[in-house]
């Protein structure tokens, strides 16, 4: 009697750790097949979105260092990071790079700019046969709209300061402010055709 009571509880206890690694398993592949994102927000406007996987350049509260490395993943508290965790108070500033149509009207008047010297130099000398001399009008010109573009090409921000209107949040799958990237339409370049 001892006996049949000991292998019948064996027997359940063998089932429920199945059922518990069973369970297990279709918990661990429901988390890896949706990622976390991390936004930088301004207000309800995303200025930054970024995914595991994806270079992060930081500097934290305190610190004059500006590291760089790239996402592992995303928890609640945490960005983890390949060498560390990091918390997302401890994060003071986030470095991104920027566009904008100032920066584009920038690089096109700079472009626009040289080029009009270069046809102009072009055209004196090779088309003309004279000797290489300077226009004072197109100097002039090029050198306003040389002058004027590259400011408007450098100018922006590069970093911005977490705290106040802008904060950092980790946005899951579920939430209105994800977005996924459909590969629908994506063409591989490693894929022989």
């Amino acid at each position: 009697m001892i006996g049949k009571k000991s292998h019948e509880s064996g027997r359940k206890t063998t089932e429920v750790l199945i059922l518990i690694v069973i369970l297990f398993f279709f918990l661990a592949g429901s988390s890896a097949v949706a990622q976390n994102q991390l936004l930088l927000l301004k207000r309800q406007e995303v200025l930054l979105r970024l995914n595991a996987g994806d270079d992060f350049v930081f500097r934290l509260k305190g610190s004059k260092e500006v590291r760089r490395t790239y996402i592992n993943t995303l928890s609640d508290i945490a960005v983890v990071t390949h060498r560390d965790t990091v918390p997302y108070h401890m994060i003071d500033r986030v470095y991104f790079k920027t566009s904008t149509f100032v920066n584009r009207l920038g690089l096109l008047l700079v472009m626009g700019g040289a080029g009009y010297f270069l046809i102009d130099q072009l055209n004196n000398v090779v088309v003309k046969g004279n000797d290489a001399r300077i226009d004072n009008s197109v100097a002039i010109a090029s050198g306003t709209m040389v002058g004027v573009g590259l400011p408007m090409m450098l100018i922006g921000r590069n970093s911005r300061r977490v705290g106040g209107r802008i904060r950092l949040m980790r946005v899951t799958p579920e939430s209105p402010l994800y977005r996924s990237f459909d590969p629908k339409g994506y063409v591989s370049p490693y894929i022989p055709r």
